[in-house]
């Protein structure tokens, strides 16, 4: 058995579907003494002679240090489709350390602020995010969601503010966050208790009750990060502008209520149709004002945010 077929046969290949998800994803193999054997008998043909497909295989899924060692072997190999694999390599391992120093600061930022609030503590202390959806709709639920990541499960790739997140993304994360985290919950606040207490009591009555479920679980944060202006709803509370931008936590916390909430949203377009609610996810789109000219306020519209924007006769 030559060298060659040696080499070949230990490629485990991973195939990918158009939108980046693998639908077959098998470790690949690199033994650096078959390419030696390989050296020793042809030099750098020997790499070259693998079929393209293979090589074009081995570079999807190259480390920096396999990818180096691909280089010097194909340095001379002019056939199509070889030097843009490369090139595809080399932009793929650049971008996966960009994201891996982004979640560096993304994780690394909420621990930073817990070892700011309570000293030394806070290197090991259980982190509480909190993050709000639907403050703005005229009409659906106000969400919020609150997560506290593990520190022994693998950090999400993707993670960040919820609107920076492609929906299918989005909904992914959201399993996964759901699946991995200490404990989570989404609390929502329906529109009828919106109008009756206001927004601003409507969101500390839903960041009380997310705090209260997720020690409910039997998880006691130490510190408890919000998203955005001050609460004052415990005394184990620090806010962060921007937070679902800079915590991994908020930024979970953010991923959860939005998903959870389009969700709603979409199956309240079908109980009232006509809306566009699955599309508009309950905001004041020119579509949906027209809608509420023509329909009415459904019961799941916020009453006081539809002042002005349809005639008093309707209400």
């Amino acid at each position: 058995m030559s060298a060659v077929f040696v080499l070949v046969r230990s490629f485990h290949l991973s195939f990918l579907r158009g939108d980046g998800g693998a639908c077959l994803n098998i470790p690949v193999s690199w033994d650096h003494r078959q390419e030696r054997a390989l050296r020793a008998k042809g030099g750098k043909r020997g790499v070259q002679e693998l079929r393209v497909a293979d090589i074009v295989a081995k570079l999807r899924v190259a480390d920096a240090e396999e990818l180096a060692v691909l280089k010097r072997s194909l340095v001379a190999d002019t056939r199509k489709g070889v030097r843009a694999a490369v090139t595809a390599a080399e932009r793929r391992l650049a971008a996966e350390k960009e994201e891996s120093a982004r979640l560096d600061e993304l994780y690394g930022f909420e621990r930073r602020c817990a070892v700011e609030r309570l000293g030394s503590g806070g290197a090991d202390a259980v982190i509480l995010g909190l993050d709000e959806v639907g403050r703005g709709p005229i009409a659906g639920p106000l969400a919020v969601g609150g997560v506290v990541l593990s520190p022994s499960e693998k950090r999400l790739c993707g993670l960040n503010d919820s609107k920076q997140v492609k929906p299918v993304r989005r909904e992914e994360l959201a399993q996964d966050v759901k699946r991995t985290a200490l404990a989570w919950t989404v609390e929502l606040v329906e529109p009828k208790v919106i109008d009756e207490v206001g927004m601003a009591a409507a969101l500390k009555m839903a960041f009380r009750r997310a705090i209260a479920a997720v020690e409910g679980q039997g998880v006691v944060p130490d510190i408890i990060l919000l998203d955005g202006n001050p609460l004052h709803l415990d005394a184990r509370e620090v806010n962060v502008v921007k937070g679902d931008a800079r915590c991994a936590s908020i930024a979970a916390a953010s991923i959860i209520a939005k998903v959870d909430r389009d969700a709603l949203m979409v199956a309240y377009d079908e109980q009232f149709p006509g809306y566009d609610l699955a599309s508009n996810k309950g905001y004041a789109s020119a579509a949906h004002i027209a809608a509420l000219n023509e329909k009415g306020i459904s019961p799941i519209h916020r009453r006081t945010f539809c002042t002005g924007l349809i005639q008093d006769s309707l209400f």
